[in-house]
């Protein structure tokens, strides 16, 4: 067993407080917080430790590197900003989609990943009417996408 480490403590941390999943920069930025010399080394290394012990899960959208957020959450999807590319939980499932599957087809599983802007990209587009934005969900491909003039924590 590993002994849990003030750093493991920082990144976990950052997971659980964050509310929605987070790339490995975003783990880093935000453990930085309580230990600034972490490292993206040490970030990847308390990643693969924490999957190991399932304290965290694996979030993987179409075409976008690994992310990750607390495991024990109940079956739930995903929105992705097209503007800032942060991800975050959507809690509601349509449900049964097994009628939109082929004939004699048999479902186990689905993941859905809904895109669009996020509520705090969509604040300066109130004042000013820009195209919208359009991804294609199966390979994430944004057409016409205007880019944030903002940054996210």
């Amino acid at each position: 067993m590993e002994r849990t480490t003030r750093q493991r403590t920082a990144i976990r941390d950052a997971i659980a407080t964050a509310g929605r999943p987070l790339s490995p920069q975003e783990v880093l930025d935000a453990a930085r917080v309580d230990v600034e010399a972490l490292g993206m080394a040490t970030v990847y290394r308390n990643l693969k430790l924490l999957l190991e012990d399932q304290s965290i899960s694996l979030v993987q959208l179409p075409g976008e590197g690994p992310r990750y957020e607390l495991s024990g959450h109940a079956h739930h999807h995903h929105f992705q900003c097209t503007c800032c590319q942060r991800v975050f939980d959507v809690e509601r499932c349509p449900g049964d989609l097994a009628q939109l599957a082929p004939p004699g087809f048999s479902v186990d599983s689905h993941e859905i990943t809904l895109y669009g802007r996020c509520v705090d990209c969509q604040e300066p587009q109130r004042s000013k009417k820009r195209p919208a934005t359009a991804a294609t969900p199966a390979t994430g491909h944004k057409h016409g996408a205007t880019h944030c003039q903002h940054k996210h924590r």
